[in-house]
Protein backbone atom coordinates (compact mmCIF):
# COMPACT_ATOMS: atom_id res chain seq x y z
CA UNK A 1 0.00 0.00 0.00
CA UNK A 2 2.68 2.48 1.09
CA UNK A 3 6.36 1.78 0.58
CA UNK A 4 9.18 3.41 2.48
CA UNK A 5 11.00 5.59 -0.03
CA UNK A 6 14.63 6.59 -0.35
CA UNK A 7 15.69 9.74 -2.15
CA UNK A 8 18.56 9.53 -4.65
CA UNK A 9 20.57 12.51 -5.86
CA UNK A 10 18.67 14.02 -8.82
CA UNK A 11 20.08 13.38 -12.30
CA UNK A 12 18.92 16.82 -13.49
CA UNK A 13 18.66 19.24 -10.53
CA UNK A 14 16.30 22.16 -11.04
CA UNK A 15 17.78 25.65 -11.21
CA UNK A 16 15.72 27.29 -8.45
CA UNK A 17 16.74 29.74 -5.74
CA UNK A 18 17.71 28.11 -2.43
CA UNK A 19 15.74 30.12 0.10
CA UNK A 20 15.28 28.70 3.59
CA UNK A 21 11.96 28.20 5.38
CA UNK A 22 12.37 30.16 8.64
CA UNK A 23 9.87 30.92 11.39
CA UNK A 24 10.67 34.65 11.62
CA UNK A 25 9.56 35.01 7.98
CA UNK A 26 5.99 34.11 8.98
CA UNK A 27 5.84 37.24 11.14
CA UNK A 28 7.65 39.34 8.53
CA UNK A 29 5.02 38.22 6.01
CA UNK A 30 2.25 39.42 8.34
CA UNK A 31 3.97 42.81 8.66
CA UNK A 32 4.15 43.21 4.88
CA UNK A 33 0.68 42.00 4.01
CA UNK A 34 -1.43 42.51 7.16
CA UNK A 35 0.41 45.21 9.15
CA UNK A 36 -2.64 46.50 11.05
CA UNK A 37 -4.14 43.12 11.95
CA UNK A 38 -4.50 42.64 15.70
CA UNK A 39 -3.26 40.29 18.39
CA UNK A 40 -5.56 40.63 21.41
CA UNK A 41 -4.61 39.16 24.80
CA UNK A 42 -6.12 38.83 28.23
CA UNK A 43 -3.14 39.84 30.35
CA UNK A 44 -2.15 38.34 33.69
CA UNK A 45 -2.15 41.93 34.98
CA UNK A 46 -5.95 41.84 34.56
CA UNK A 47 -6.65 43.95 31.46
CA UNK A 48 -7.13 43.30 27.74
CA UNK A 49 -4.11 44.17 25.58
CA UNK A 50 -4.25 44.81 21.84
CA UNK A 51 -1.54 45.55 19.30
CA UNK A 52 -0.68 44.89 15.65
CA UNK A 53 1.53 42.33 13.93
CA UNK A 54 4.00 45.17 13.27
CA UNK A 55 4.14 45.88 17.01
CA UNK A 56 4.69 42.17 17.66
CA UNK A 57 7.53 42.07 15.13
CA UNK A 58 9.26 45.13 16.56
CA UNK A 59 9.07 43.80 20.12
CA UNK A 60 10.36 40.41 18.90
CA UNK A 61 13.35 42.32 17.48
CA UNK A 62 13.86 44.01 20.86
CA UNK A 63 13.72 40.61 22.53
CA UNK A 64 16.31 39.24 20.07
CA UNK A 65 18.70 42.06 20.98
CA UNK A 66 18.13 41.43 24.70
CA UNK A 67 18.76 37.70 24.37
CA UNK A 68 21.95 38.36 22.44
CA UNK A 69 23.16 40.70 25.21
CA UNK A 70 22.39 37.96 27.78
CA UNK A 71 24.78 35.71 25.89
CA UNK A 72 22.19 33.35 24.41
CA UNK A 73 23.83 31.30 21.65
CA UNK A 74 22.36 29.44 18.65
CA UNK A 75 21.21 26.03 19.84
CA UNK A 76 20.61 27.15 23.44
CA UNK A 77 17.30 25.98 24.91
CA UNK A 78 15.18 28.76 26.44
CA UNK A 79 12.26 27.66 28.64
CA UNK A 80 8.86 29.29 29.11
CA UNK A 81 6.22 28.69 31.79
CA UNK A 82 3.52 30.88 30.31
CA UNK A 83 -0.09 31.19 29.17
CA UNK A 84 -1.39 32.29 25.77
CA UNK A 85 -0.40 35.98 25.66
CA UNK A 86 1.28 38.41 23.28
CA UNK A 87 4.53 38.18 25.24
CA UNK A 88 4.60 34.43 24.70
CA UNK A 89 4.10 34.99 20.96
CA UNK A 90 7.14 37.29 21.02
CA UNK A 91 9.14 34.45 22.56
CA UNK A 92 8.03 32.15 19.72
CA UNK A 93 9.67 34.51 17.22
CA UNK A 94 12.46 36.26 19.10
CA UNK A 95 14.00 33.07 20.52
CA UNK A 96 13.91 30.92 17.38
CA UNK A 97 14.78 33.88 15.16
CA UNK A 98 18.30 34.15 16.64
CA UNK A 99 18.84 30.39 16.30
CA UNK A 100 17.97 29.41 19.88
CA UNK A 101 15.23 26.92 20.76
CA UNK A 102 12.02 27.83 22.60
CA UNK A 103 11.14 25.08 25.08
CA UNK A 104 7.49 25.50 26.07
CA UNK A 105 7.03 23.77 29.44
CA UNK A 106 3.64 22.58 30.69
CA UNK A 107 3.11 24.27 34.11
CA UNK A 108 0.25 21.91 34.95
CA UNK A 109 2.59 18.97 35.39
CA UNK A 110 3.83 18.00 38.84
CA UNK A 111 6.65 20.19 40.16
CA UNK A 112 9.12 17.31 40.07
CA UNK A 113 8.22 16.58 36.43
CA UNK A 114 8.75 20.23 35.50
CA UNK A 115 12.17 20.41 37.10
CA UNK A 116 13.08 17.07 35.48
CA UNK A 117 12.06 18.36 32.03
CA UNK A 118 13.96 21.66 32.38
CA UNK A 119 17.07 19.82 33.55
CA UNK A 120 16.73 17.19 30.81
CA UNK A 121 16.59 19.95 28.20
CA UNK A 122 19.46 21.86 29.86
CA UNK A 123 17.53 25.12 29.50
CA UNK A 124 19.65 28.21 30.15
CA UNK A 125 17.00 30.91 30.82
CA UNK A 126 13.42 30.62 32.09
CA UNK A 127 10.62 33.04 31.15
CA UNK A 128 7.69 32.81 33.58
CA UNK A 129 4.19 34.28 33.89
CA UNK A 130 3.00 35.84 37.14
CA UNK A 131 0.66 32.97 38.00
CA UNK A 132 3.56 30.49 38.07
CA UNK A 133 5.85 32.43 40.41
CA UNK A 134 5.09 30.15 43.39
CA UNK A 135 5.85 27.10 41.25
CA UNK A 136 9.20 28.53 40.16
CA UNK A 137 10.05 29.41 43.75
CA UNK A 138 9.36 25.80 44.72
CA UNK A 139 11.64 24.25 42.07
CA UNK A 140 14.34 26.88 41.55
CA UNK A 141 16.94 25.14 43.72
CA UNK A 142 16.60 22.02 41.54
CA UNK A 143 17.23 23.79 38.22
CA UNK A 144 20.90 23.09 37.57
CA UNK A 145 21.31 24.74 34.14
CA UNK A 146 19.16 27.87 34.54
CA UNK A 147 21.21 31.08 34.58
CA UNK A 148 18.33 33.44 35.26
CA UNK A 149 14.57 33.91 35.46
CA UNK A 150 12.71 36.56 33.47
CA UNK A 151 9.22 37.52 34.68
CA UNK A 152 6.71 38.20 31.88
CA UNK A 153 5.18 41.33 33.37
CA UNK A 154 5.60 45.09 33.54
CA UNK A 155 7.76 46.56 36.29
CA UNK A 156 4.73 47.58 38.38
CA UNK A 157 3.78 43.91 38.79
CA UNK A 158 7.29 42.52 39.25
CA UNK A 159 7.40 40.21 42.32
CA UNK A 160 10.39 40.27 44.68
CA UNK A 161 11.37 36.58 44.29
CA UNK A 162 13.77 36.80 47.22
CA UNK A 163 13.88 33.01 47.63
CA UNK A 164 15.11 32.39 44.09
CA UNK A 165 18.83 31.66 43.80
CA UNK A 166 19.15 32.67 40.15
CA UNK A 167 19.29 36.16 38.69
CA UNK A 168 15.78 37.64 38.28
CA UNK A 169 14.93 40.12 35.51
CA UNK A 170 11.80 41.90 34.32
CA UNK A 171 10.70 41.29 30.72
CA UNK A 172 9.57 44.82 29.89
CA UNK A 173 12.63 46.41 31.45
CA UNK A 174 14.78 43.92 29.56
CA UNK A 175 13.46 44.69 26.08
CA UNK A 176 12.39 48.34 26.24
CA UNK A 177 15.86 49.92 25.76
CA UNK A 178 16.58 47.73 22.72
CA UNK A 179 16.27 48.71 19.02
CA UNK A 180 13.07 47.61 17.28
CA UNK A 181 14.84 46.20 14.21
CA UNK A 182 17.15 43.17 14.13
CA UNK A 183 19.46 41.66 11.53
CA UNK A 184 18.23 38.08 11.72
CA UNK A 185 20.88 35.41 11.05
CA UNK A 186 20.66 33.29 7.88
CA UNK A 187 19.84 30.02 9.62
CA UNK A 188 19.47 26.67 7.91
CA UNK A 189 15.85 25.59 7.76
CA UNK A 190 16.68 22.28 9.46
CA UNK A 191 17.91 24.16 12.55
CA UNK A 192 16.02 23.35 15.75
CA UNK A 193 13.37 25.92 16.75
CA UNK A 194 10.78 24.53 19.18
CA UNK A 195 11.02 21.87 21.88
CA UNK A 196 7.92 20.35 23.43
CA UNK A 197 7.66 17.37 25.77
CA UNK A 198 4.82 14.85 25.69
CA UNK A 199 2.15 14.89 28.40
CA UNK A 200 3.89 12.13 30.34
CA UNK A 201 0.85 10.14 31.48
CA UNK A 202 3.16 7.12 31.78
CA UNK A 203 6.82 7.49 32.77
CA UNK A 204 8.89 10.61 32.18
CA UNK A 205 7.81 12.91 29.34
CA UNK A 206 9.74 12.70 26.06
CA UNK A 207 10.97 15.68 24.08
CA UNK A 208 10.06 16.43 20.47
CA UNK A 209 12.43 18.87 18.75
CA UNK A 210 10.88 20.71 15.80
CA UNK A 211 12.81 22.44 13.02
CA UNK A 212 12.11 25.76 11.29
CA UNK A 213 11.26 23.90 8.09
CA UNK A 214 8.80 21.59 9.84
CA UNK A 215 7.00 24.45 11.57
CA UNK A 216 6.72 26.59 8.41
CA UNK A 217 5.38 23.65 6.39
CA UNK A 218 2.99 22.85 9.23
CA UNK A 219 1.80 26.48 9.25
CA UNK A 220 1.14 26.34 5.52
CA UNK A 221 -0.86 23.14 5.93
CA UNK A 222 -2.71 24.57 8.94
CA UNK A 223 -4.03 27.61 7.06
CA UNK A 224 -5.20 25.43 4.16
CA UNK A 225 -8.82 24.33 3.81
CA UNK A 226 -7.77 20.75 4.59
CA UNK A 227 -6.99 21.68 8.21
CA UNK A 228 -8.15 24.98 9.78
CA UNK A 229 -9.00 27.03 6.65
CA UNK A 230 -7.70 30.32 8.06
CA UNK A 231 -8.24 33.59 6.17
CA UNK A 232 -7.58 37.25 6.83
CA UNK A 233 -11.15 37.73 8.10
CA UNK A 234 -10.93 34.76 10.50
CA UNK A 235 -10.74 35.50 14.23
CA UNK A 236 -8.80 32.66 15.83
CA UNK A 237 -8.82 31.90 19.56
CA UNK A 238 -6.55 29.01 20.63
CA UNK A 239 -7.83 27.69 23.96
CA UNK A 240 -5.21 24.97 23.72
CA UNK A 241 -2.32 26.40 25.71
CA UNK A 242 0.85 27.59 23.98
CA UNK A 243 2.95 25.18 26.02
CA UNK A 244 1.23 22.26 24.28
CA UNK A 245 2.68 21.30 20.88
CA UNK A 246 2.97 24.90 19.73
CA UNK A 247 -0.69 25.66 20.56
CA UNK A 248 -1.51 23.42 17.60
CA UNK A 249 0.45 25.80 15.38
CA UNK A 250 -1.73 28.88 16.02
CA UNK A 251 1.13 31.38 16.70
CA UNK A 252 2.68 30.42 13.36
CA UNK A 253 -0.45 29.97 11.24
CA UNK A 254 -2.27 33.15 12.28
CA UNK A 255 0.39 35.58 10.98
CA UNK A 256 0.71 33.56 7.77
CA UNK A 257 -3.05 33.83 7.15
CA UNK A 258 -3.17 37.41 8.43
CA UNK A 259 -6.05 36.62 10.75
CA UNK A 260 -6.83 38.24 14.08
CA UNK A 261 -5.36 36.22 16.95
CA UNK A 262 -7.22 36.28 20.28
CA UNK A 263 -5.27 34.91 23.26
CA UNK A 264 -7.14 34.00 26.48
CA UNK A 265 -4.23 34.21 28.94
CA UNK A 266 -5.23 32.30 32.05
CA UNK A 267 -8.95 32.82 31.35
CA UNK A 268 -10.07 29.23 30.92
CA UNK A 269 -13.47 29.50 32.66
CA UNK A 270 -16.73 29.43 30.73
CA UNK A 271 -17.43 33.04 31.66
CA UNK A 272 -13.98 34.24 30.55
CA UNK A 273 -14.32 32.41 27.23
CA UNK A 274 -17.80 33.82 26.65
CA UNK A 275 -16.63 37.38 27.32
CA UNK A 276 -13.65 37.17 24.96
CA UNK A 277 -15.56 35.39 22.17
CA UNK A 278 -18.37 37.96 22.35
CA UNK A 279 -16.18 41.07 22.65
CA UNK A 280 -13.69 40.05 19.94
CA UNK A 281 -16.22 38.32 17.65
CA UNK A 282 -14.22 35.10 17.56
CA UNK A 283 -15.13 32.88 14.59
CA UNK A 284 -12.88 29.87 15.23
CA UNK A 285 -11.71 28.23 18.45
CA UNK A 286 -9.11 25.53 19.13
CA UNK A 287 -9.32 23.26 22.15
CA UNK A 288 -9.81 19.85 23.71
CA UNK A 289 -13.37 18.53 24.28
CA UNK A 290 -13.38 19.49 27.99
CA UNK A 291 -12.81 23.17 27.07
CA UNK A 292 -15.90 23.23 24.85
CA UNK A 293 -17.84 21.30 27.47
CA UNK A 294 -16.93 24.07 29.94
CA UNK A 295 -18.19 26.72 27.49
CA UNK A 296 -21.40 24.78 26.85
CA UNK A 297 -22.10 24.38 30.57
CA UNK A 298 -21.72 28.13 31.07
CA UNK A 299 -23.90 29.00 28.07
CA UNK A 300 -26.57 26.55 29.23
CA UNK A 301 -26.59 27.97 32.77
CA UNK A 302 -26.77 31.57 31.53
CA UNK A 303 -29.09 30.81 28.60
CA UNK A 304 -26.54 32.62 26.42
CA UNK A 305 -25.12 32.08 22.95
CA UNK A 306 -22.03 33.04 20.92
CA UNK A 307 -23.36 33.83 17.44
CA UNK A 308 -19.97 34.87 16.00
CA UNK A 309 -18.45 31.44 16.69
CA UNK A 310 -18.73 29.36 13.52
CA UNK A 311 -16.39 26.44 14.25
CA UNK A 312 -14.64 24.78 17.16
CA UNK A 313 -11.66 22.67 16.10
CA UNK A 314 -11.35 19.86 18.60
CA UNK A 315 -8.46 17.49 19.28
CA UNK A 316 -6.46 16.00 22.11
CA UNK A 317 -9.18 13.45 22.89
CA UNK A 318 -12.06 11.70 21.14
CA UNK A 319 -15.02 13.87 20.11
CA UNK A 320 -18.16 12.76 22.00
CA UNK A 321 -21.17 12.42 19.71
CA UNK A 322 -23.36 14.15 22.31
CA UNK A 323 -21.30 17.35 22.14
CA UNK A 324 -21.12 17.23 18.33
CA UNK A 325 -24.93 17.24 18.24
CA UNK A 326 -25.30 19.86 20.97
CA UNK A 327 -23.01 22.36 19.26
CA UNK A 328 -24.75 21.85 15.92
CA UNK A 329 -28.36 21.88 17.07
CA UNK A 330 -28.22 24.27 20.00
CA UNK A 331 -25.57 26.78 18.88
CA UNK A 332 -25.26 26.29 15.10
CA UNK A 333 -21.51 25.74 15.56
CA UNK A 334 -19.65 23.19 13.46
CA UNK A 335 -17.64 20.78 15.62
CA UNK A 336 -14.52 20.19 13.50
CA UNK A 337 -12.44 17.19 14.54
CA UNK A 338 -8.69 17.48 14.21
CA UNK A 339 -6.09 14.88 15.13
CA UNK A 340 -2.45 14.95 16.00
CA UNK A 341 0.10 14.37 18.73
CA UNK A 342 3.12 16.21 20.08
CA UNK A 343 5.09 13.90 17.79
CA UNK A 344 3.11 14.96 14.69
CA UNK A 345 3.92 18.64 14.85
CA UNK A 346 0.99 18.39 15.88
CA UNK A 347 -1.82 18.62 13.28
CA UNK A 348 -2.18 15.85 10.70
CA UNK A 349 -5.92 15.24 10.14
CA UNK A 350 -9.17 17.14 10.07
CA UNK A 351 -12.77 16.97 8.85
CA UNK A 352 -13.63 20.55 7.80
CA UNK A 353 -17.19 21.41 6.73
CA UNK A 354 -16.67 20.60 3.06
CA UNK A 355 -19.74 20.69 0.76
CA UNK A 356 -19.94 16.92 0.25
CA UNK A 357 -19.83 16.35 4.01
CA UNK A 358 -22.44 19.02 4.79
CA UNK A 359 -24.74 17.51 2.16
CA UNK A 360 -24.95 14.22 4.08
CA UNK A 361 -27.89 13.40 6.37
CA UNK A 362 -27.35 14.77 9.88
CA UNK A 363 -26.69 11.49 11.66
CA UNK A 364 -24.20 10.38 9.01
CA UNK A 365 -22.44 13.74 9.18
CA UNK A 366 -22.31 13.67 12.99
CA UNK A 367 -20.74 10.21 12.86
CA UNK A 368 -17.95 11.51 10.60
CA UNK A 369 -17.45 14.43 13.01
CA UNK A 370 -16.54 11.91 15.73
CA UNK A 371 -13.73 10.54 13.56
CA UNK A 372 -10.31 12.17 13.40
CA UNK A 373 -10.92 13.32 9.82
CA UNK A 374 -8.65 12.78 6.83
CA UNK A 375 -4.92 13.28 6.48
CA UNK A 376 -3.87 16.59 4.95
CA UNK A 377 -1.38 16.91 2.10
CA UNK A 378 2.09 15.75 3.15
CA UNK A 379 0.92 13.20 5.72
CA UNK A 380 0.77 9.47 4.93
CA UNK A 381 -1.17 7.10 7.21
CA UNK A 382 -1.39 3.31 7.45
CA UNK A 383 -2.74 0.84 9.96
CA UNK A 384 -0.80 -2.34 10.71
CA UNK A 385 -1.41 -5.64 12.47
CA UNK A 386 0.63 -7.06 15.37
CA UNK A 387 3.34 -8.14 12.92
CA UNK A 388 3.61 -4.69 11.35
CA UNK A 389 1.87 -5.72 8.11
CA UNK A 390 -0.41 -3.08 6.49
CA UNK A 391 -4.16 -3.63 6.78
CA UNK A 392 -6.81 -2.54 4.26
CA UNK A 393 -8.51 0.86 4.53
CA UNK A 394 -11.98 -0.68 4.47
CA UNK A 395 -13.53 0.97 7.54
CA UNK A 396 -13.62 -2.39 9.32
CA UNK A 397 -10.04 -3.59 9.83
CA UNK A 398 -8.41 -2.12 12.92
CA UNK A 399 -4.70 -1.89 13.70
CA UNK A 400 -2.04 0.39 15.09
CA UNK A 401 -1.88 3.73 13.31
CA UNK A 402 1.43 4.78 11.76
CA UNK A 403 2.12 8.17 10.16
CA UNK A 404 4.93 9.95 8.34
CA UNK A 405 5.47 13.37 6.80
CA UNK A 406 7.67 16.50 6.76
CA UNK A 407 6.60 17.69 10.23
CA UNK A 408 6.38 14.26 11.87
CA UNK A 409 9.10 13.45 14.45
CA UNK A 410 11.79 10.97 13.39
CA UNK A 411 13.06 10.43 16.95
CA UNK A 412 12.70 11.73 20.49
CA UNK A 413 15.03 14.41 21.81
CA UNK A 414 18.23 12.77 23.08
CA UNK A 415 16.56 9.33 23.13
CA UNK A 416 16.21 6.23 21.01
CA UNK A 417 12.86 4.46 20.86
CA UNK A 418 12.81 1.81 18.12
CA UNK A 419 9.29 0.68 19.09
CA UNK A 420 7.89 4.14 18.29
CA UNK A 421 9.98 5.05 15.23
CA UNK A 422 9.76 2.09 12.85
CA UNK A 423 11.06 1.94 9.27
CA UNK A 424 10.52 5.66 8.68
CA UNK A 425 7.09 5.68 10.34
CA UNK A 426 5.85 7.00 13.68
CA UNK A 427 3.97 4.24 15.52
CA UNK A 428 1.34 6.32 17.32
CA UNK A 429 0.03 3.83 19.87
CA UNK A 430 -3.51 4.48 18.60
CA UNK A 431 -5.69 1.60 17.42
CA UNK A 432 -7.57 2.93 14.41
CA UNK A 433 -9.64 2.15 11.34
CA UNK A 434 -9.46 4.03 8.03
CA UNK A 435 -12.39 3.94 5.62
CA UNK A 436 -12.22 3.98 1.79
CA UNK A 437 -12.80 7.78 1.77
CA UNK A 438 -9.74 8.24 3.99
CA UNK A 439 -11.54 9.08 7.26
CA UNK A 440 -9.53 7.79 10.20
CA UNK A 441 -11.20 6.88 13.48
CA UNK A 442 -9.25 6.12 16.63
CA UNK A 443 -10.88 3.05 18.17
CA UNK A 444 -8.80 3.30 21.32
CA UNK A 445 -5.35 3.92 22.65
CA UNK A 446 -3.28 0.73 22.57
CA UNK A 447 -2.88 1.01 26.35
CA UNK A 448 -6.60 1.76 26.95
CA UNK A 449 -8.29 -0.96 24.90
CA UNK A 450 -9.99 -3.50 27.19
CA UNK A 451 -9.02 -7.15 26.64
CA UNK A 452 -11.95 -9.25 27.85
CA UNK A 453 -11.92 -13.02 27.32
CA UNK A 454 -9.59 -12.70 24.34
CA UNK A 455 -11.75 -10.03 22.67
CA UNK A 456 -11.21 -6.26 22.47
CA UNK A 457 -13.67 -3.71 23.84
CA UNK A 458 -13.30 -0.05 22.83
CA UNK A 459 -13.47 2.27 25.82
CA UNK A 460 -13.89 5.25 23.47
CA UNK A 461 -16.93 3.75 21.79
CA UNK A 462 -18.73 3.23 25.10
CA UNK A 463 -17.83 6.77 26.21
CA UNK A 464 -19.08 8.13 22.89
CA UNK A 465 -22.49 6.48 23.31
CA UNK A 466 -22.72 7.42 26.98
CA UNK A 467 -22.08 11.09 26.07
CA UNK A 468 -25.45 11.19 24.31
CA UNK A 469 -27.40 10.65 27.55
CA UNK A 470 -29.04 14.00 28.35
CA UNK A 471 -27.95 13.91 32.02
CA UNK A 472 -24.31 12.92 31.40
CA UNK A 473 -21.69 15.68 31.52
CA UNK A 474 -18.61 13.47 31.10
CA UNK A 475 -17.74 9.78 31.21
CA UNK A 476 -14.73 7.50 31.30
CA UNK A 477 -14.37 3.74 30.71
CA UNK A 478 -11.41 1.74 32.03
CA UNK A 479 -10.53 -1.93 32.04
CA UNK A 480 -10.24 -3.44 35.52
CA UNK A 481 -9.20 -6.91 36.65
CA UNK A 482 -11.76 -9.72 36.52
CA UNK A 483 -11.27 -13.26 37.93
CA UNK A 484 -12.70 -14.97 34.83
CA UNK A 485 -12.43 -12.59 31.85
CA UNK A 486 -9.05 -10.99 32.63
CA UNK A 487 -10.50 -7.46 32.20
CA UNK A 488 -13.97 -6.00 32.19
CA UNK A 489 -15.19 -2.42 31.58
CA UNK A 490 -15.92 -0.10 34.51
CA UNK A 491 -17.80 3.11 33.64
CA UNK A 492 -17.40 6.32 35.65
CA UNK A 493 -19.94 9.07 34.98
CA UNK A 494 -20.07 12.76 35.98
CA UNK A 495 -23.70 13.98 35.86
CA UNK A 496 -24.69 17.41 34.63
CA UNK A 497 -25.31 20.07 37.26
CA UNK A 498 -28.71 19.95 38.96
CA UNK A 499 -29.65 16.57 37.48
CA UNK A 500 -30.51 13.23 39.07
CA UNK A 501 -28.71 10.21 37.64
CA UNK A 502 -28.24 6.62 38.76
CA UNK A 503 -26.59 3.56 37.26
CA UNK A 504 -29.90 2.00 36.22
CA UNK A 505 -30.61 5.05 34.02
CA UNK A 506 -27.29 4.52 32.25
CA UNK A 507 -27.72 0.76 31.87
CA UNK A 508 -31.13 1.29 30.33
CA UNK A 509 -29.71 3.89 27.94
CA UNK A 510 -26.83 1.62 26.85
CA UNK A 511 -28.93 -1.55 26.62
CA UNK A 512 -29.81 -1.46 22.92
CA UNK A 513 -26.91 0.70 21.77
CA UNK A 514 -23.93 -1.60 22.37
CA UNK A 515 -23.29 -5.33 22.32
CA UNK A 516 -24.44 -7.03 25.51
CA UNK A 517 -20.97 -8.31 26.36
CA UNK A 518 -19.66 -4.70 26.10
CA UNK A 519 -21.96 -3.52 28.90
CA UNK A 520 -19.88 -2.28 31.88
CA UNK A 521 -19.80 -4.62 34.84
CA UNK A 522 -20.48 -1.63 37.08
CA UNK A 523 -21.19 2.08 36.79
CA UNK A 524 -20.00 4.63 39.34
CA UNK A 525 -21.49 8.12 39.61
CA UNK A 526 -18.64 10.54 40.51
CA UNK A 527 -18.32 14.29 40.97
CA UNK A 528 -15.24 14.72 38.74
CA UNK A 529 -12.63 12.91 36.65
CA UNK A 530 -8.86 13.55 36.58
CA UNK A 531 -7.36 15.31 33.55
CA UNK A 532 -3.87 16.16 32.36
CA UNK A 533 -2.86 19.78 31.87
CA UNK A 534 -3.92 19.46 28.23
CA UNK A 535 -7.41 18.17 29.10
CA UNK A 536 -6.93 14.46 28.48
CA UNK A 537 -8.45 11.94 30.88
CA UNK A 538 -5.80 10.37 33.11
CA UNK A 539 -6.93 6.79 32.67
CA UNK A 540 -3.80 5.21 34.13
CA UNK A 541 -4.53 6.97 37.45
CA UNK A 542 -8.09 5.64 37.43
CA UNK A 543 -6.87 2.13 36.54
CA UNK A 544 -4.54 2.18 39.54
CA UNK A 545 -7.32 3.36 41.81
CA UNK A 546 -9.95 0.88 40.62
CA UNK A 547 -7.92 -2.06 39.24
CA UNK A 548 -9.24 -4.51 41.87
CA UNK A 549 -12.69 -2.95 42.24
CA UNK A 550 -14.67 -5.77 40.61
CA UNK A 551 -12.70 -8.46 42.43
CA UNK A 552 -13.30 -6.72 45.76
CA UNK A 553 -17.03 -6.43 45.01
CA UNK A 554 -17.30 -10.14 44.23
CA UNK A 555 -15.34 -11.31 47.29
Amino acid sequence: MFETTTHATPQHPAAMQRSQLLIIDLLRHACRRHPQQKIVSRRLEGDIHSYTYVDCYQRSCQLAHALTELGVQPGDNIASLAWNTYRHVELYYGVSGIGAVLHTVNPRLFAEQISWIINDAKDTWLFVDLSFIDLVTEITSQLSSIKGIIVLADSAHQPALTKVAQQVLNYEQLIQPQPNQFDWPALHEDSAALLCYTSGTTGNPKGVLNSHRAMVLHAQATVSHELLDLRSDSVLMPMVAMYHAGAWGAPYAAPLAGCKLVLPGAGMSGEAMYELISEQQVTLGLGVPTIWLTLHNYLAEQQASVPSLQRVCVGGAASPLGLVKTFAERYNIYWQPIWGMTETGPLACSAPPEPELMALPKEQRYAIQTTAGRACFGVDMIIVDADGKPLPHDGESSGELRVRGPWIAASYYQREDPEVFVDGWLATGDIAVIDPQGYMKVVDRKKDVIKSGGEWISSLEIENICSQHPAVNESCVIGVKHPKWDERPLLLVVPKANTELNKQDIYQFLQDRIAKWWLPDDILIVTELPHTGTGKLVKNELRRQYQYYLMEQSS
